[in-house]
């Protein structure tokens, strides 16, 4: 399935702060999923700011949480980051 113009702006406008990078590559390092709590400790980012991050994050599809009991654990969308990366390679001059 290609993605629709508008999913690939609001990827990349997701992909475009270092902090959310950051998020992601915390959640890839720990084999695809990351906890809120392990996030802000790692990012030294206050907990609003991580929670506008994740936020961005979900609505670009990139990560999707999961409860579990009063904590979030938020994983990796690799089938939405394979899409974009094809999506974007399309765009290569030949």
């Amino acid at each position: 399935m290609a993605l629709s113009t508008k999913q690939i702006e609001k990827i990349s406008k997701a992909l475009g702060d270092a902090n959310r990078l950051k998020i992601l590559q915390h959640i890839s390092k720990k084999g695809g999923c990351g906890h809120c709590s392990q996030i802000q400790e790692e990012s030294d980012l206050a907990q609003p700011s991580v929670s506008h991050h994740l936020k961005v994050l979900i609505e670009a599809g990139l990560i999707e949480p999961e409860k579990e009991g009063r904590n979030h654990k938020y994983i990796l969308n690799e089938k939405i980051l394979k899409e974009y990366t094809l999506s974007i390679n399309q765009l290569k001059f030949v």
